[in-house]
């Protein structure tokens, strides 16, 4: 899969689609929460594995059971179709959590 920059509209088409996500500095933020800190670290490691597939890597913040989520592509200085595609694939660890 190659990345391609997403346009202004096209960014605003795919935040229709991905539930709880905002643009934030730039790039698709999401927070997440949990029970406690175990199941925020075990959420995190299987986004790792998924990114590590994609190689293409998130930004993220945690504190005890929230962790935060800010995808942008850096190589293109901008949001790509990488990051929307994390996002889902991010979204569907949680769900199944």
């Amino acid at each position: 899969m190659k990345y391609n920059k997403l346009s202004e509209e096209e960014i605003k088409r795919e935040m229709n689609s991905l539930k709880g996500w905002s643009l934030s500095n730039g790039k698709l933020c999401k927070e997440f929460i949990f029970k406690d800190f175990n199941e925020a670290f075990g959420f995190m490691s299987k986004v790792a594995l998924e990114a590590e597939k994609m190689n293409h890597h998130p930004e993220w913040f945690n504190v005890y059971n929230k962790v935060r989520v800010e995808l942008v592509t850096h190589d293109i200085n901008g949001i790509s179709n990488y990051d929307v595609t994390l996002a889902r694939k991010i979204d569907e660890r949680y769900e199944s959590k």
